[in-house]
């Protein structure tokens, strides 16, 4: 028998679907949790906070396919993984419908001042002209990070006539290396932030690169608040020297009341929800997992794969 072990809240949509050569452990708590890892051979560890994650794999000693429904992985144990010869899966694109709604969600709400209209609602007053007067279509955005998130956030822009440059490791018409885009950020309206959360990524958007975009771009953050230098961005919207920011993410999270990110007029603020504001995260984690332990018990490869060197 294979040993699984994971958490018990995702024990109704799993159980039924496992295979007689499983051994389901299902545990309810972190304590749980700790006392099962040392037997598992096929891991789902996930928790709310990565320290009793990050114990827990350091204890699976028998681990050989570890799966998460986290896109990220930064801050995980990747190096000692890859030495065990740890197989690890991911949640990337489950979450990516819901994040790209949310950053056209962002761009609209920024573009038609639309905060401004439910603060008018809230005050029974009848505004009698648009707090916000920008078009999408016509405008050039840039996606730095390309996949499934950055995929669809392009396909949706392009639906709004936008002119959607991208970022990403292979060339090809409308795209730009690593090395290029940074003299290219002066020319966009949308700088949009899909990457992960790695080494290489980190501090990506410094001042130096918010003094190179338009005095009206606005930056949309999906990906980590850690690739935003965000003092450097406090700075840049208190003096207006940009248009603004949508940041779903930010350093530190939750970020503390009294950060002047909240009061700043050009900055929006959503708290990290973007992949939450969905009903089929879990459903979609489910049926990844069934169709991988086929794949496990076959011999094949397992889908999508995190790299442990690039940390993604």
């Amino acid at each position: 028998m294979t040993i699984l072990v994971m958490n018990a809240l995702a024990a109704p949509l799993i159980q039924p679907h496992l295979p007689d050569w499983i051994e389901p452990r299902f545990f309810r708590h972190t304590a749980e949790l700790l006392e099962m890892a040392p037997e598992a051979e096929i891991g789902w560890f996930d928790l709310e906070e990565i320290e009793p994650m990050v114990e827990a794999i350091k204890s699976a000693t028998k681990l050989k396919w570890l799966t998460s429904i986290y896109a990220g992985v930064d801050g995980l144990p990747l190096a000692l993984m890859a030495e065990r010869g740890v197989v690890m899966t991911n949640g990337a694109g489950i979450n990516a419908v819901t994040i790209a709604e949310y950053v056209v969600m962002g761009m609209l709400n920024y573009a038609k001042g639309y905060r401004e209209v439910v603060r008018a609602q809230d005050r029974h007053e009848w505004l009698m002209d648009s707090p916000g007067k920008l078009e999408l279509a016509d405008t050039k955005a840039l996606i730095i990070g390309y996949g499934e998130i950055g995929q669809r956030v392009d396909r949706m822009l392009q639906g709004f006539d936008v002119d959607v440059v991208k970022v990403r490791r292979s060339a090809g018409e409308g795209v730009l290396a690593p090395d290029q885009w940074r003299a290219r950020l002066g020319e966009f309206d949308w700088v949009i932030l899909a990457v992960p959360g790695t080494a290489e990524t980190e501090g990506m958007i410094g001042a130096a690169e918010i003094a190179a975009m338009k005095p009206s771009a606005v930056l949309v953050n999906v990906a980590r608040g850690s690739v935003v230098d965000q003092d450097a961005l406090v700075a840049a919207l208190t003096e207006k020297r940009m248009g603004g920011a949508f940041l779903d993410v930010t350093t530190p999270e939750p970020l503390p009341a009294d950060h002047p990110l909240w009061s700043l007029p050009n900055a929006h603020v959503t708290m990290h929800l973007s992949g939450r504001a969905q009903a089929k995260m879990f459903k979609r984690a489910a049926a990844r997992f069934v169709d991988n332990l086929g794949r496990y018990r076959r011999g094949e490869p397992l889908w999508p794969q995190v790299d442990f060197a690039l940390g993604y």
